[in-house]
């Protein structure tokens, strides 16, 4: 898998402001910005993005990701 693929897996089932990925195939990183995570735990916010994932976290073909979860307005405050 690429970076680009996760990219739009991840995109294609939780609506992002911004979505970065990196990574070497098999550890990933993102940071993912959505309004889908207002009002959200982290935790909550993580299990928002597996549950975009499905079945590919839970086969192992996206064995680990780290992740920094954002709200817009979170990340507007970060940017600045």
């Amino acid at each position: 898998m690429t970076a680009d693929e996760l990219k739009h897996i991840i995109a294609a089932g939780l609506p992002c402001e911004h979505l970065e990925v990196s990574g070497d195939g098999r550890h990933w990183s993102a940071v993912i910005v959505s309004a889908q995570f207002e009002g959200k735990r982290p935790i909550q916010r993580h299990q928002r993005v597996y549950a975009a994932l499905g079945a590919r976290i839970h086969s192992d073909e996206v064995h680990a990701l780290s992740m920094k979860t954002l709200t817009p307005a979170e990340w507007a405050a970060s940017s600045d």
